[in-house]
């Protein structure tokens, strides 16, 4: 690879100044911007209608503008672990992929911005070409912000005027393929703000990303298993508008009887497998997860601190007393079933947890930069937190449904080829963006990862 080399204009630090008041400006009104996105939400996008894709691809764009504004420059360029990306990288990343699927293919003699972010940024389309290692995203240190800012604004202007110049409608392709990118861009919001997490979480002043949030809820309710009847069901995404190949085709399978917890796992109920030992005894855990347990040396959860004997949480607010009625947070795959064997229960499958949602409305606390951080449940009885508060580890692999078959191309690459050794979460987080939380979506992760929002709601086979 050639040395990269940018030399910086007077022109460049005036775009640049200029394109960070604006990110500031949109910052003051993201609870407004966040209410209204999730009532119109991206999932809702028609391809027939350009006006609404130029609406939500700005809001989208701005979005992710609005996240970085609010760390410096300093916090932007950290990757604090190999699975984490640099806030800088997630900017950049996700302005390479409308330049690589839209702007390259569909607009007659375009430009590329720099020849060299196709291998910088490209985060693992093979067929595309080679990428930089995503271990190594941190020491990316040219392009600086300065370029990465211009880079999106340049996309950005381009994009608007692809947009603009086709008032009728876009081919289905296309437009099907703009609606991918902006889902794709509220993955990378929620990834941004869980790798930033994790990266002021390891400076031992624990610096706070939003200072002026708390951690709240209500007193918490007590858990009780609903039953369900199971038999014959759909499963899979039914409607009009976005989905994600792996949530198709909608099929039937059988789901024999169940209960499903109707809150998710607490802080407090945590606390007390801690306190028995659960972390000392292999009789709860997984082979792999006992060797994680033995390798890591843990003893409870990512980002829980005793501190002069007391017990605190680190969130995106900062050092927090531990909340026990606030759902337990940051427990990979492992901790999930060993405490599910623990309480004498098990984790959900997919399908069951699927047709349960569908009897709540599609609602909770998404990215609200007032908490974001899991809130108690209410007092109230009936299934609740189902979105909104922590993705919640089902048992079941992440596998093709029946009938399921790989895009041709790049875009085939986006979620199939990653049909193993992965487990299904389902649900959102507190800080999944407005409008991306669906019944039937499958998100996925490793067994061993703790730094996404992850937690536990209980299951249990029918007597």
């Amino acid at each position: 690879m050639a040395v990269l080399s940018y030399p910086i204009s007077g022109s460049t630090l005036k775009l640049t100044r200029v394109y960070l008041i604006i990110l500031y400006m949109h910052t003051c009104e993201t609870q407004r911007y966040s209410e209204k996105h999730e009532r119109d939400p991206v999932s809702a996008i028609k391809p027939d209608h350009p006006a609404s894709l130029r609406k939500h691809f700005s809001s989208v764009r701005r979005l992710t503008g609005t996240l970085a504004s609010r760390l410096s420059v300093e916090d932007q360029s950290v990757q604090s672990m190999p699975d984490a990306s640099p806030t800088k990288w997630h900017l950049a990343h996700t302005t390479w992929f409308f330049e690589t699927f839209i702007l390259k293919p569909f607009v007659p003699g375009y430009e590329v911005v720099d020849e060299q972010y196709d291998y910088l940024f490209n985060s693992y389309y093979n067929s595309i070409g080679e990428q930089y290692p995503r271990a190594r995203r941190g020491m990316i240190t040219r392009p600086g912000m300065d370029h990465i800012l211009e880079y999106r604004h340049a996309v950005d202007d381009a994009m608007g005027d692809f947009l603009n110049a086709s008032p009728d409608g876009l081919p289905e392709e296309i437009s099907a393929l703009i609606a991918l990118g902006l889902n794709h861009e509220q993955q990378h919001q929620e990834l941004l703000l869980t790798d930033i997490k994790h990266g002021l979480s390891v400076n031992p002043a624990f610096p706070a990303f939003e200072p002026r949030g708390s951690v709240s809820g209500w007193g918490g309710s007590e858990l009780e298993m609903i039953g369900y009847h199971g038999g014959l069901v759909h499963v899979g995404y039914r409607g009009e508008g976005f989905c994600f190949d792996n949530e198709l085709p909608e099929h039937k399978c059988y789901v024999y009887p169940f209960n499903l917890a109707s809150r998710l796992v607490s802080n407090g109920e945590y606390q007390q497998f801690v306190a028995d030992g659960g972390y000392r005894q292999p009789g709860h855990w997984l082979s792999d997860g006992w060797s994680w347990v033995q390798a890591a040396d843990v003893s409870m959860p990512l980002y829980w601190h005793e501190i002069d004997g007391q017990l605190l949480e680190f969130t995106l607010h900062g050092l927090k007393p531990l909340k026990p009625a606030v759902p337990v947070c940051h427990v990979n795959y492992f901790e999930a079933c060993a405490y599910a064997s623990w309480a004498g229960k098990r984790l959900p499958t997919e399908q069951e947890w699927e047709i349960a949602s569908r009897s709540v409305q599609l609602e909770g606390d998404f990215m609200n930069f007032d908490q974001l951080h899991p809130r108690a449940a209410k007092a109230r009885g009936g299934l609740q937190q189902m979105f909104g508060d922590v993705w919640q580890w089902t048992q079941s692999a992440y596998n093709g449904y029946p009938g399921f078959k790989v895009a041709e191309g790049a875009v085939g690459e986006y979620n199939g080829k990653f049909m193993c050794g992965q487990q299904v979460l389902r649900g959102a987080s507190c800080v999944t963006s407005p409008g991306h939380a669906r019944h039937s979506y499958r998100n996925f992760f490793p067994p061993g990862a703790q730094w996404q929002f992850s937690g536990i709601r209980l299951a249990q086979d029918a007597k």
